[in-house]
């Protein structure tokens, strides 16, 4: 196919419903040239911007400056969606060409001397509080970027940020690929023993389209845990699992080491250059530059919180290894510490999670629950349009609208796993919410979903529920976004907030209307049992230690990772992980962290680096708004209204914990968090 009959569909804003991409007119061949062509677009706007014999004044700078770049954005945000969610060998071809080439780009906008000082010429007097926010915003994007740099250490700089977004994309293709060839394959499906019917065809059919004549294929997801390791009962299977599971991207999970020793060295040399940046823009570290901006304080804050956290969280899981050693009757291994929780978990608050899996059905989860809970907070409709074609076969799209019918914007679902798809769940945008643009946001939410047997439902764990409640919390701070300027739209907000709306989202699975509306069975439509979700809620506790101590794991890790100073580079990295997490204090063999470098995606290759901690800062605000939605009436359209206009909506307009106070009437307290950890 050729430009000539072709043409480029990115050159100019789609004509579909909330300018969803059309999917159907992109091809592969259209990224380049898209890239390239929105590069030269921007460049040329921003020296009509610099080169204009006016003074400056917000409209022809900061303004112009804000609509800039409209073939690039809508380039950007369908490839890198597309990457991440069907990364065919093409699209990975093209992302290392592409990834490095946008990096450079954005240097050559944010070093842009003349730019930054017709920025800082702009009067504020006279600007309302949004205008006057973007104007420094933009004003701190350029010295946080290193525009006061001289020249040499602007040069190195440059040179840094290439080599670190080509070495991203690396790693996060890597992990991708070490996690498809992990998967373990068995023969014998005695050895699958615990495992349900479902979970076993499930199985079989992963082991035909990885390209197995016979057996069953255990995949993997992103996370240390794996949710097959809850019912199998046979030890051994279970050892393999894990084992598996934690070799990924460390040569022990690879077909031929090969792979381990590459993801690791990958780390390694990002976390050094990384220092050398950080260390060029004026920071002892990468986590004391990368923090700066959020809300937290300081580095020094995230620690004050983390320690003792830390110590409350390492007792609860030793005095859990104990008990679940006393249920199996040997000492407790990282591979049999969820098999002997769920059995306490059964025999103690009479909670069987295996067993719950008939009442949770993708479709009855999301319709009936997840948007159900939206409809009764929001009053938010949606309407399944199965005219709007996807990027992919698997992608279901609807059309959401508010309370009076007015049009909030596309909801895309991507659920299930496949080899293009890296791991772990994620909600990105297609489309940003902006009045200036005039446009509705397009949001997407990916699962990692094992697809069932053609014909068969789609049952899922209870932490696949949670994790559906969760991505559409992020898919709600999207959508409900009513802000003039796209720079602050959505999810554009600090790392350390942006956790905190899904968190909250994820209060009304148990919620008893909610629960009653989606938990039925997928075979009789019969509700779940008369006290279910009471048990649930009583054995919330339990393990919370071991939950607590793995998330701290990783994100003691990522922090050691990102606390090297410049000029100490690590030539051991397996050695160096043991080390920061013996030195935390979270070296517990039974639980290993959430994350091992090896595989550790959202540091590397995912944006948090030096920010894994954000889903515990943002946890203090999710439970303390979750105990304010308690005692103010639950689930009602008063509060998903106050909820949404002091905060979903407001993106990054306001300081996220002005608009925190401005909900809660008050600053956060950290009380429901500890009580919900079992830290008091």
């Amino acid at each position: 196919m050729t430009e000539e009959n072709s043409p480029n569909p990115f050159l100019m804003a789609s004509t579909l419903d909330c300018q969803l991409p059309d999917f159907t007119a992109i091809d592969v061949e259209h990224y380049l040239p898209a890239f390239e062509a929105g590069f030269a677009q921007q460049m040329a706007e921003i020296v009509a911007i610099t080169e204009d014999p006016a003074a400056a004044t917000f409209e022809n700078t900061v303004l112009a400056m804000e609509r800039s770049g409209a073939v690039l954005m809508r380039v950007a945000k369908v490839f890198f969606n597309i990457a991440g969610s069907h990364g065919t060998t093409e699209i990975q071809a093209l992302e290392a060409i592409v990834a490095p080439l946008v990096a450079e780009h954005a240097d050559t906008v944010r070093l842009n001397a003349a730019l930054y000082e017709r920025m800082l010429a702009v009067p504020a007097q006279g600007l309302d509080a949004e205008a006057a926010r973007l104007l420094e915003e933009y004003r701190k994007s350029f010295t946080r970027a290193g525009v006061a740099l001289p020249g040499p250490s602007q040069e190195r700089l440059r040179e840094l940020n290439g080599q670190l977004s080509s070495l991203s994309t690396e790693f996060s293709q890597l992990v991708m690929q070490a996690g498809n060839e992990a998967a373990l394959h068995v023969l014998d499906v005695a050895l699958l023993d615990g495992l349900s019917t479902d979970d076993v065809a499930t199985a079989a059919a992963a082991a035909r389209a990885a390209g197995h004549a016979d057996g069953y294929l255990l995949t993997l997801i992103l996370p240390t845990a794996q949710p097959a390791l809850e019912a199998l009962t046979n030890r051994e299977t279970r050892r393999k699992l894990h084992l598996a599971s934690v070799g990924r991207g460390s040569g022990s999970g690879d077909s031929d080491g090969s792979g381990g020793s590459n993801v690791l060295g990958l780390a390694a040399t990002m976390a050094s250059l990384r220092a050398e940046k950080a260390a060029l823009l004026g920071f002892s570290s990468e986590a004391e530059r990368s923090i700066e901006p959020q809300t937290a304080p300081s580095l020094a804050a995230v620690h004050a919180m983390l320690t003792p956290i830390t110590a409350a969280a390492v007792r609860n899981a030793r005095l859990e290894a104990e008990k679940l050693a006393a249920t199996a009757g040997h000492p407790i291994e990282a591979w049999d510490w969820a098999f002997y929780s769920e059995q306490v978990r059964r025999d103690e608050y009479g909670v069987d999670l295996a067993a719950l899996r008939p009442w949770f059905e993708l479709d009855s989860v999301l319709e009936n629950g997840v948007f159900y809970a939206a409809t009764q907070l929001y009053g938010i409709t949606f309407k399944r349009r199965s005219d709007l074609i996807g990027y992919h076969p698997e992608v279901r799209i609807w059309e959401v609208s508010n309370a009076d019918g007015s049009t909030l914007g596309l909801f895309l679902g991507d659920f299930f796993t496949r080899e293009t798809k890296r791991g772990g769940a994620w909600m990105n945008s297609f489309v940003e919410q902006s009045f200036l643009e005039e446009t509705h946001a397009v949001v997407v939410n990916n699962l990692n979903i094992p697809k069932p047997p053609a014909g068969e439902p789609t049952l899922l764990t209870f932490d696949e529920v949670v994790t559906c409640f969760h991505e559409f919390g992020h898919a709600l701070h999207g959508l409900f976004s009513a802000v003039r300027y796209p720079k602050f739209s959505g999810t554009n907000v600090p790392r350390d907030f942006v956790e905190y709306p899904s968190q909250v989202n994820e209060m009304w699975i148990l919620w008893p209307e909610v629960l009653a509306n989606y938990a039925k069975h997928h075979h009789t439509g019969e509700p779940l049992p008369v006290g279910t979700a009471e048990k649930l809620e009583a054995a919330a506790l339990w393990g919370q230690g071991f939950a607590t101590t793995e998330y701290l794991g990783a994100t003691l890790l990522d922090l050691a990772w990102h606390e090297l100073p410049p000029g100490a580079p690590v030539t051991d990295p397996l050695a160096f992980e043991a080390a920061a997490l013996a030195s935390a204090g979270v070296d517990l063999a039974a639980v290993p962290p959430r994350y091992r470098t090896g595989y550790f995606n959202h540091i590397f290759a995912g944006g948090y680096a030096a920010g894994y901690y954000s889903y515990i800062w943002s946890e203090v605000l999710d439970a303390d708004t979750v105990a304010w939605f308690k005692a103010n009436g639950g689930l009602s359209r008063a509060n998903g209204e106050h909820f949404r206009t002091t905060l979903l909506s407001r993106g990054f307009s306001v300081d996220p914990l002005q608009a925190f106070a401005d909900f809660a009437g008050r600053d956060a307290d950290t009380a429901p968090l500890l009580a919900r950890r079992g830290l008091v």
